[in-house]
């Protein structure tokens, strides 16, 4: 292997020369073949598009890629460290993509950080692909382009660090609850962090069912009495905490929960832990540095997922996005709905079965049957809801 400034380290050894590459589906091996892929045969497929801009689904590879769309500013637990320094992780991305879903993408780091640029650009994008991943854009701006982006485009929309994270934890929590005996609208739960995946979390378990939410932000508990919320820390507030009258802090809703959700970074301190309910559920999915690191979670709880691949139960959004795309683009759909979402959850909390255990409880992101699981789930699922168009 040639030298570079960081040789003899696998991590950087690994990362040479990037880690993808386009490869072409057809032979090129000589001038019939040329003249077929290239001109002048070429021209009567741009001619038909031209007349019928649906045969893009049939002659071009657009239907079946992913643009996956970062400006740099939320970066894994880096932070804002810009979009050159976003570009490994979104190669990364795209490679999961197409290993666990078949689906290609293709990685796009923008040069602004500013809202209106980022839907612009999107939208002048968007011909060229079938969907579009929204990738480490940090809140709140990541919740404005997420949701006028789906006004204006007719193609699949996804923000993975919410709506990823969010089926993942949905269907972690399905098998957590039927583990420890509990009903989604009587479980009691606190969702720690307030930002992209904190507010996915709480949508998601609100559709799913879950009533008794508190959602936290570095202030306390998101409320109608607080006058420093966004606007979308408002209406969440609104349909979470204000129900059953939750305020104040960590300590003041942790007390009697059944289960914690972290998804900010912070520390819990013990005596929290040690306040929640019986046989609670802990989720800490905070990398690296778990909320509860599970030594101190076992005490406490009696199931306990984390973000990381080296202790049991990983919430790992690569069990989710694969599926969802490939499920959206096998109907042509035209969004990813609720619905969807929920239902990519329910079949990856299915897959689990028999095998359901404290240290089981969402399936492995090897398990060769996740990505067809969801595909299935997901399609179905966007013909029930109306926005398939095949």
């Amino acid at each position: 292997m040639a030298s570079h400034p960081h040789s003899g380290d696998p991590v950087f050894d690994l990362h040479v020369g990037g880690k993808m590459e386009t490869v072409s589906t057809v032979a090129l091996t000589g001038p019939d073949e040329l003249s077929l892929a290239y001109t002048p045969g070429v021209a009567r497929v741009c001619e038909a598009i031209a007349a019928d801009p649906s045969m893009t689904q049939h002659y071009t590879w657009v239907p079946n890629v992913v643009a996956i769309v970062s400006d740099g500013t939320a970066v894994l637990g880096l932070g804002d460290i810009g979009p050159a320094a976003a570009m490994p992780v979104m190669e990364g991305k795209a490679v999961l993509f197409k290993q666990f879903g078949g689906v290609d993408a293709v990685p796009i780091c923008l040069d602004t950080t500013d809202v209106e640029e980022i839907i612009e650009t999107v939208v002048r994008l968007a011909p060229s692909f079938g969907g579009i991943n929204l990738e480490d854009i940090s809140a709140p701006r990541c919740f404005e382009i997420e949701a006028r982006l789906k006004e204006r485009l007719d193609i699949p929309v996804f923000h993975d660090d919410q709506h990823g994270t969010a089926v993942v934890a949905l269907a972690a929590l399905t098998n957590a609850l039927r583990l420890t005996g509990r009903d989604a609208a009587t479980a009691r739960v606190v969702i720690q962090g307030a930002g992209a995946a904190g507010v996915a979390v709480a949508r998601i378990l609100l559709e799913a069912g879950v009533r008794d939410i508190a959602v936290l932000d570095r202030q306390g508990v998101l409320n109608s009495e607080r006058h420093d919320l966004t606007a979308v820390k408002a209406a969440l507030a609104r349909d979470t905490a204000d129900v059953f009258g939750r305020r104040g802090t960590l300590a003041d809703v942790m007390a009697g929960a059944d289960v914690y959700i972290g998804v900010s970074g912070g520390q819990v301190p013990e005596e929290i832990v040690a306040s929640m309910a019986p046989e609670s559920i802990i989720f800490g999915l905070a990398n690296p540095t778990p909320e509860v690191h599970p030594d101190l979670a076992h005490k406490y709880a009696r199931v306990v997922a984390t973000g990381r691949s080296d202790f049991p139960n990983q919430i790992n959004n690569v069990l989710a996005f694969p599926g969802i795309f490939r499920g959206a683009f096998d109907v042509h759909a035209t969004a990813i709905t609720e619905g969807m979402k929920v239902a990519a959850a329910t079949a990856l909390a299915a897959l689990v079965g028999d095998a359901l255990s404290e240290d089981l409880i969402i399936p492995s992101p090897f398990d060769p049957r996740v990505p067809g699981a969801v595909r299935e789930a997901v399609a179905a699922a966007a013909r029930a809801d109306g926005v398939a168009r095949r």
